[in-house]
């Protein structure tokens, strides 16, 4: 029962540490966004003001933090590491199911 517990402790620090690691990630992303667009928009203002290429790296990058926003904070289950632990889960099911048999 001890041993169980501790199991079950361990797997939570291990998910809570992902989810830190996973919101971090996030936050350096956004931080890296804030800073290069402004220089892009600067240098195509700057030496090709009449075309504003700056608009597709804005919304592709900008579009790709969104995303990985939305699955840091669990928005988007697809992205979330719960279907790893079930597969690993229902793969561990299985294997002890045919050595049941054997």
């Amino acid at each position: 029962m001890v041993t169980e517990e501790r199991h079950n402790e361990a797997a939570a620090y291990e998910r809570a540490k992902n989810k830190v690691k996973d919101i971090k990630g996030f936050y350096i992303n956004l931080t890296c966004y804030c800073i290069v667009i402004p220089v892009l928009i600067f240098i195509n203002l700057r030496f090709t003001p009449e075309y504003h290429w700056f608009w597709y790296s804005t919304i592709a990058w900008g579009s790709g933090v969104l995303i990985h926003g939305l699955g840091a904070f669990g928005y988007l289950p697809f992205m979330s590491r719960n279907w790893e632990e079930r597969k690993i889960k229902e793969f561990m099911e299985q294997d002890t199911n045919k050595n049941k048999w054997k």
